[in-house]
């Protein structure tokens, strides 16, 4: 299959947004696909998002020798904007990285999965934590999306830019304890997920890592929900404490119950797991409340 169009496959998936976790067309992924990266010396997946997941890239390349990279871009439903920068991502990735066998993008998601943690539920999650956002359950699902994948290439790593400092800002879904949470649930399922830009505070750090030109949030896609944790003067609306709450109460177990069914080879039942969460946490405030 050419290039141009296997990008317009790729593309394809991108605008229907079919649910794509563990079966993957042949054109995309196929089974000798699957044994070839298997055998490779020391392969990992690359979360391709913006530029902080190139920089992070290059880093862990670095860091740890890397041969073989797989970029897997993951479809949320909340995003807009140009196809064409995510696979421009990759080819930055490539320029910079000439030594390393870059592979093709692979496209995954699951709509459902995503409104399982994100949006079937809200009026229930605002009654119990006394907030909502999507942006950390999104985050959560960004990285766990992608275990099956890396578990059916053998437990590989997964690369993320997820950075715990942003020049004094504070991001919800991006703070110490959101990323702590994140390495259990991949350690949960025996996958590395590497952060090497976690203490990586200003801009100008990453744009040393590229050695490229690239704007900081420019040529990627952009999220509707942009900024929505915030409130007019710009300060943060929800509590840590409560979003703390949502994660280890609602959305890690939900997630966890989710992927435990991919990985067995199953289409999750994931408005019924999300539901069976909230009414395990229900019952246990009722017994102590007793």
């Amino acid at each position: 299959m050419g290039i141009i169009n296997y990008q317009k496959r790729l593309a394809g998936v991108f605008l229907d947004k079919p649910e794509r976790v563990i079966d993957f067309p042949d054109w995309m992924l196929s089974g000798q696909q699957i044994d070839a990266y298997r055998q490779m010396e020391n392969p990992a997946i690359v979360e391709i998002a913006g530029r902080d997941s190139v920089a992070a890239a290059i880093k862990s390349v670095g860091e740890n020798g890397f041969t073989d990279l797989l970029p897997v871009y993951a479809y949320t439903g909340t995003e807009y904007g140009a196809w064409r920068s995510v696979e421009q991502a990759v080819k930055r990735l490539s320029a910079r990285l000439p030594k390393v066998r870059i592979h093709p993008l692979i496209v995954v998601g699951s709509p459902d999965f995503w409104r399982a943690l994100n949006g079937r539920y809200i009026s229930e999650l605002i009654s119990r934590y006394n907030f909502f956002s999507p942006c950390p359950g999104c985050h959560l699902y960004l990285h766990v999306i992608r275990v099956p994948l890396a578990k059916m290439l053998g437990n590989i790593p997964i690369i993320s830019g997820e950075r715990e400092l942003h020049s004094g800002q504070v991001k919800i879904n991006q703070t110490g304890e959101a990323l702590d949470f994140y390495l259990d649930v991949a350690a949960r399922f025996n996958i590395r997920l590497l952060f090497p830009l976690r203490y990586i505070e200003q801009s100008k750090e990453v744009e040393d890592i590229l050695q490229i030109p690239w704007e900081r949030d420019k040529d990627q896609l952009e999220c509707v929900f942009s900024g929505n944790y915030r409130l007019c003067d710009g300060s943060v609306s929800p509590s840590l404490k409560d979003v703390n709450r949502f994660f280890v109460e609602f959305a890690i177990p939900a997630a966890e119950e989710i992927v435990e069914e991919y990985i067995k080879g199953n289409i999750p039942d994931f408005m019924g797991i999300s539901r069976s969460v909230l009414d395990r946490n229900a019952s246990d405030l009722n017994r102590n409340s007793d």
